[in-house]
């Protein structure tokens, strides 16, 4: 199958940019699987914490506002009340809605249960003359809902170490594969080029030390190449070439000795007629002189 080197070029910087596209995507595999375990830490468990610490804060400031008016023997301020009811309300709903624990769901039913009958408790409380006897309900309530609340932090406090050091074991798992990864792609990279560059260079000094000697007229020197790109093509019109110049060289010599043998036997030829030309010459001359003692 023939290949140019413009196809080999491509398909060399193809088989690059797959390794860089693996490297990438493995990279954004890890980092997003990574990126989800954190984002749970932070979205379930994390959250968890906070609504339990928001409800007992609520808790905590409507006890503070039912005792206060209780020692100053004064009527409980139920705007402040309604409004930690409200963002106790809200911080539980949210709870409701994340669930991520076992046995957590029970334990938020409870919380609410027992938050219902602490509401009921203080709202009657703020609307009616306060005893001893409803004060001390109203703080066994709200020690049961301390106890619930402090559990459901705990629960998601220990989920939240758990699924941490389980982050950071995928995070030391992904960097290691990573790495392994990033090490193989290396060096099949650096192979590849070291190869892929070394193909080139060898071709290349085939064909200048060919060209070199051609050019110093040693015609008995050929190039070979293997394979059918272009250095192939190449190759074989500069053999044909120093092929039809070795011939030349052969057949100059003899034509030269033909040129040199005609230019001497025209020489010779020249040489003879006049030669021919000076005997008849003198045998004129001769004639005429012996015609001359003859009259006398």
């Amino acid at each position: 199958m023939r290949h140019s080197i413009r196809t080999r070029f491509t398909l060399g910087m193809i088989f690059l940019f797959l390794i860089i596209l693996v490297l990438s995507v493995f990279s954004g595999y890890y980092m997003n699987k990574l990126s989800n375990k954190t984002s749970a830490i932070l979205k379930e468990n994390y959250l968890s914490v906070v609504y339990a610490r928001e409800m007992s804060e609520g808790i905590t400031n409507i006890n503070q506002e039912v005792i206060t008016s209780f020692l100053m023997n004064r009527n409980s301020d139920s705007l402040k009340i309604l409004k930690e009811i409200n963002s106790i309300n809200i911080s539980l709903s949210a709870e409701k809605n994340n669930i991520t624990e076992p046995g957590e769901d029970k334990l938020v039913a409870s919380i609410e249960t027992g938050f219902t009958e602490y509401r009921d408790a203080v709202l009657h409380i703020a609307k009616s003359p306060k005893s001893d006897t409803g004060m001390l309900y109203l703080q066994n309530k709200s020690g049961n809902l301390y106890q619930q609340l402090l559990i459901l932090s705990q629960m998601n406090g220990k989920a939240l170490e758990v699924k941490t050091d389980d982050a950071k074991a995928t995070s030391k798992s992904a960097l290691t594969q990573m790495t392994i990864l990033a090490t193989l792609c290396f060096l099949i990279g650096m192979s590849f080029a070291f190869s892929f560059a070394s193909y080139f260079n060898r071709r290349f000094f085939q064909l200048y030390y060919g060209i070199k000697e051609i050019v110093s007229s040693n015609f008995d020197e050929r190039l070979f190449f293997d394979g059918k790109d272009e250095f192939y093509e190449i190759s074989l019109v500069i053999n044909e070439m120093a092929e039809k110049l070795k011939k030349s060289k052969q057949k100059t010599p003899v034509t030269l000795l033909d040129d040199h043998t005609k230019d001497l036997a025209y020489n010779d030829v020249e040489e003879l007629k006049k030669m021919l030309f000076r005997i008849k010459s003198m045998e004129e001359q001769a004639a005429a002189l012996i015609s001359k003692f003859e009259k006398k």
